[in-house]
């Protein structure tokens, strides 16, 4: 079941999508669902819907909010060059960035402790491509309220950048999921091990690699790159993740 909310936060009424099971009472174990580069569209609600079929209560935020009202970039054209989708493209990426997600992000959780059907004293976070950095950087910022994370086809998560998430290791307690794709030029091997040492020597608990065969945008069904396989491999372990830790 699908309803659209708004959730208030220092800079305005941010754009969210809350996805229930159809059978059964709450409350359910929270989630919330951090989107992919493409933008909010008919593949993340599905995503999303699935989850939430699982016994979950899920909270699927438009992170690009502040951009206003948009259209979905079309992704074959975006990667063909053309103009039109390259505007609109780096419009939203521009919308938003490490320190408005966390505050975002504060504001998710404080919304979702106040929903009665959901579970929100322990909160579990997927993300996918920017999402998955986002899912990282939220666990190492509100460790007390999320126990799990995960991160699929991520890019960006152990750089030399200041707010690279790998830096937030130390504060993490969270589980951990990483999943890193093949041949992808913004999580390549050096950062999947850059990744796997900073979580090993902080001691969290965490499932750091890459995945043979999977490309950057595998999991959504509309990607060009989907990969039955390797997203039905992606629902077992994250359902069995926030089972571990939700449940």
């Amino acid at each position: 079941m699908k309803r659209d909310v708004t959730i208030p936060t220092p800079d305005g009424d941010a754009r969210a999508f809350v996805f229930t099971p159809n059978q059964g009472r709450g409350p359910w174990p929270a989630v919330i669902l951090y989107m992919d580069a493409p933008a909010i569209r008919g593949a993340l609600f599905d995503m999303a819907e699935r989850l939430a079929q699982s016994d979950h209560y899920v909270l699927l935020p438009d992170v690009f909010w502040r951009a206003g009202p948009y259209t979905p970039p079309d992704i074959r054209k975006l990667r063909a060059g053309d103009a039109d989708q390259i505007t609109l493209f780096t419009k939203l990426r521009a919308s938003t960035g490490p320190e408005k997600q966390m505050t975002d992000t504060k504001a998710y959780l404080d919304w979702l402790a106040k929903q009665p059907d959901a579970k929100a004293d322990k909160i579990g976070v997927t993300g996918y491509c920017m999402g998955g950095a986002i899912a990282l950087r939220a666990a190492g910022n509100f460790p007390d309220r999320i126990v799990a994370a995960a991160s699929f086809h991520g890019g960006g998560m152990a750089t030399d950048d200041a707010n690279s998430p790998h830096l937030l290791a130390p504060k993490i307690k969270a589980k951990v999921l990483v999943a890193g794709a093949e041949q992808d030029a913004h999580y390549d091997e050096a950062q999947n091990e850059r990744l796997k040492k900073a979580l090993k020597d902080a001691g969290v608990d965490a499932d750091v690699s890459i995945w043979p065969g999977c490309l950057h945008g595998w999991v959504p069904a509309d990607m060009p790159v989907h990969n039955p396989e390797g997203a039905e491999r992606h629902w077992r372990e994250l359902i069995e993740l926030f089972g571990e830790t939700l449940k």
